[in-house]
C-alpha cells in the first residue's frame, strides 16, 4: 500500500508535466522557431506577438484539438504579417490592404520566399500532429511557469531586437515634421513654361550608413564633365515613412499619407498633388512606371492626381522594351531611359514626367535578364561583402548609366531632374540592413543652368 500511495503522486506528476511539455512545444517553440531562428542575423522585434501567442495557447489548452488548432493557424498568420509589416516598414492596415495585391508577386523566382513558405507549411502540418496530444495542465505551479516562459521568451526577443528597433515599424507619428526632396529642391517652383521637370523615384534607394564603398557608388555617375556643363547639381537626403506608394504620396502630395486617400477623385483634387498643379500651368503631365497599373491601383490614382497620360508594363513592352525578371517582373529599367529622352524631345508643350522605377526591388536574383550576374565589376568588396547589396547597385548603375547618355546628348530639351529614393531596402537580416541610414533616403538634383545645351 505504502508503494501505490507513493507512486501514484508521481504518475499524476508525470502526466502533468508532459501535458505541460506538449503544450510548451506547440506554443512556445513551433510557434516562434522561425522566428527565433533570425535573431542572430536580424528581424523585425515580436515580443508582443510572442505575449499574445502565449496566452492565448493557455485560454484555448482544454479546448477542442480544431480549435486549437484555428488558433494556432490564427496566431501564425498574425505573427507572419506583423513580421513583414516591419520588414517593408508598413503599418498593419497598409498590409493587409495590399494582401489583395499579392497574385501579382512572382514569388517563385526567389529562393528565399520559397523556403518560408516550405517552412510555414511545415509548421502548420507539424503542429496539426502535435495537438493531437493532450496540453491541457491544470498544475497552478505549471501555469505559473508557463507564463514566466511566455514572458521571459517575450523579453529575449526585446533584448536581441534593441540596436535596430528603429530599422522597423516606420509609420509617419501624428504631428511628425514634413520634409520631402520636391520640397527642398524647390522642384515645382521651376515650373515658367520654358523647360521640362522630370522626378524620378528609384526603388529602394537608400542612403549609406557607414559604408564607404556603397558611398562612393551612390550617383557617382552624375560625377562627370558633361553633366556639371549642363547643370547645377546638389544633392542630400530626406525623411521618409512606409513603403514605396508613400513615398510617392511624399514627393507628388507635399505631405504624409498613402494611395488610398488619392482613390477618390474628390478627395484626390482636395489634396492638389504636384501633377495636378502643373496640368494648371500648362504642362502636360506624363507617368511611367516599370510594372502593371494595377498594382496598388497606380492606373486609379494616378489619373486623380493630375496624369493626364500614363504608360505601364504593357504599353513598355509595345514600345520594345525588354522584359526583366524577380519577385516584381516588369520592363528592364535600364532601356526606360531612352523613352524618358524621346518623349521630351518630341513634345510640343512644357512636361511634367515622372517615372517610378523597379528592378531594385528585394530579394534581387541572378539571371531573368537582370544583368548582375557578375558584380565584381560594380565593386570588389561589395561582391564579396553585401551580394544582394551588389546586384541592387548593379542595376542601379546600369539607370544612372542610361540616363546620364540621354541627358547629355546634344539635343535633349532643357529640363530639371530630380532622384529620389522611396524607402531603404527592406533586408530582412541586421548585416545587410544596418548599411543604410533607418530613416532617410537620398535625392540628387539636376537643375538645368540654361541658355543652349552644350555638345556633348
Amino acid at each position: 500500500m505504502t508503494a501505490i500511495a507513493v507512486d501514484a503522486p508521481r504518475s499524476g506528476l508525470s502526466k502533468e508535466f508532459g501535458k505541460f511539455v506538449n503544450w510548451a512545444l506547440i506554443w512556445l517553440v513551433l510557434a516562434n522557431m522561425p522566428f527565433i531562428a533570425m535573431w542572430f542575423v536580424g528581424a523585425p522585434p515580436r515580443y508582443f506577438e510572442i505575449a499574445v501567442g502565449g496566452i492565448i495557447g493557455l485560454i484555448v489548452k482544454r479546448m477542442p484539438r480544431i480549435i486549437q488548432f484555428a488558433a494556432f493557424t490564427a496566431i501564425m498568420a498574425y505573427s507572419i504579417l506583423s513580421f513583414v509589416a516591419g520588414l517593408f516598414n508598413l503599418g498593419m492596415s497598409s498590409l493587409v490592404y495590399s494582401l489583395q495585391f499579392f497574385a501579382e508577386i512572382k514569388t517563385t523566382n526567389s529562393a528565399e520566399y520559397i523556403a518560408a513558405i516550405v517552412v510555414i507549411l511545415a509548421i502548420l502540418i507539424a503542429s496539426w500532429f502535435l495537438l493531437k496530444r493532450d496540453t491541457n495542465f491544470a498544475k497552478p505551479s505549471y501555469i505559473l511557469l508557463g507564463g514566466a516562459l511566455i514572458f521571459g521568451l517575450a523579453g529575449a526577443d526585446f533584448a536581441m531586437g534593441q540596436n535596430m528597433r528603429g530599422h522597423y515599424f516606420r509609420e509617419a507619428p501624428p504631428g511628425a515634421n514634413f520634409e520631402s526632396a520636391t520640397q527642398k529642391t524647390a522642384f515645382a517652383s521651376r515650373a515658367d513654361g520654358k523647360r521640362h521637370l522630370v522626378l524620378i523615384m528609384v526603388e529602394s534607394l537608400g542612403v549609406p550608413h557607414d559604408n564607404q564603398a556603397m558611398s562612393d557608388k551612390l550617383f557617382a555617375y552624375y560625377d562627370n564633365s558633361a553633366i556639371q556643363a549642363r547643370y547645377d547639381v546638389s544633392r542630400g537626403t530626406s525623411l521618409y515613412y512606409n513603403s514605396t506608394t508613400a513615398g510617392e504620396f511624399r514627393e507628388m502630395c507635399g505631405k504624409w499619407g498613402d494611395y488610398y486617400e488619392l482613390l477618390d477623385p474628390a478627395e484626390a483634387k482636395k489634396i492638389n498633388c504636384l501633377p495636378a498643379r502643373l496640368a494648371a500651368k500648362g504642362y502636360a503631365t506624363y507617368a511611367m512606371h516599370s510594372f502593371q497599373g494595377g498594382f496598388f491601383k497606380r492606373a486609379q490614382w494616378y489619373p486623380n492626381i493630375g496624369f493626364q497620360k500614363r504608360q505601364f508594363w504593357p504599353e513598355l513592352q509595345a514600345k520594345g522594351v525588354e522584359w526583366c525578371g524577380g519577385v516584381f517582373a516588369g520592363a528592364c529599367d535600364r532601356q526606360i531611359p531612352k523613352l524618358l529622352a524621346e518623349k521630351l524631345k518630341t513634345a510640343e508643350q512644357p512636361i511634367f514626367l515622372y517615372w517610378l522605377t523597379l528592378n531594385t526591388h528585394l530579394p534581387v536574383p541572378t539571371g531573368l535578364n537582370l544583368e548582375v550576374d557578375d558584380c565584381r565589376k560594380v565593386s570588389e568588396k561589395l561582391a564579396k561583402d553585401f551580394p544582394m547589396i551588389c546586384r541592387q547597385f548593379a542595376i542601379f548603375d546600369a539607370i544612372d548609366k542610361a540616363l546620364v547618355a540621354e541627358i547629355t546628348a546634344s539635343d535633349f530639351p532643357e529640363a530639371d531632374i530630380l532622384i529620389v529614393g522611396d524607402h531603404m531596402p527592406p533586408y530582412y537580416d541586421r548585416h545587410h540592413r544596418s548599411q543604410f541610414d533607418a530613416e532617410r533616403v537620398p535625392w540628387l538634383y539636376l537643375r538645368h543652368k540654361g541658355g543652349s545645351a552644350p555638345a556633348s
